[in-house]
């Protein structure tokens, strides 16, 4: 019997080149797991660093059979080593992807390397925002609250839709 598959939410995002890098990472994605739904990307500004570009910023819904770990760092880091994406001290640095496992089905988790649901959610509106989108009725594992509770999830100042992008996005990744 096939071992069941699990609801994951990535968060995407680029400020290298988003407008090729992201369909590039989410095709590589597509390849190698089910993507079941795209959210809206919206321009941001890079968080702390007021000189460098904008980021292109969303999430998306897949479902897998792989561990925690092994979507991490089989998947999501080798498409990001895979597209060029270098990592630095600086967490805020410029990237060309950035693919980010932030909540995996209903599970907690708190080891080196691996934090689900990934703190962001609660600090960015980049990151709640377009994860509400996808699914607006969301409680939060850790907390068993619902993250549309939250004060970030309300904050749409600084998200700038990019409705012509997400439409190719979803046409060339879900259809």
């Amino acid at each position: 019997m096939p071992e069941p598959q699990v609801n994951i939410f990535v968060a995407v995002g680029s400020n290298i080149e988003p407008q090729d890098n992201i369909p590039r990472a989410l095709l590589a994605l597509k390849t190698r797991q089910p993507v079941i739904a795209v959210s809206n990307f919206y321009k941001t500004a890079a968080v702390d660093r007021p000189g460098q570009p904008d980021f292109l910023n969303g999430v998306v819904k897949i479902q897998t059979v792989l561990t925690p770990r092994r979507l991490k760092f089989d998947v999501l880091r080798d498409i990001e080593n895979q597209l060029g994406r270098v990592r630095s001290s600086d967490k805020y640095a410029p990237r060309i992807i950035d693919l980010d496992m932030i909540l995996y089905g209903s599970l907690v988790i708190d080891e080196p390397g691996i934090s689900i649901p990934d703190p962001t959610i609660r600090l960015y509106s980049f990151v709640a925002v377009p994860l509400l989108e996808l699914a607006p009725e969301l409680i939060l594992p850790d907390t068993h609250t619902p993250l549309a509770g939250e004060p970030v999830a309300k904050l749409k100042a600084g998200l700038h839709p990019q409705p012509e992008f997400t439409d190719r996005l979803r046409h060339f990744i879900c259809s």
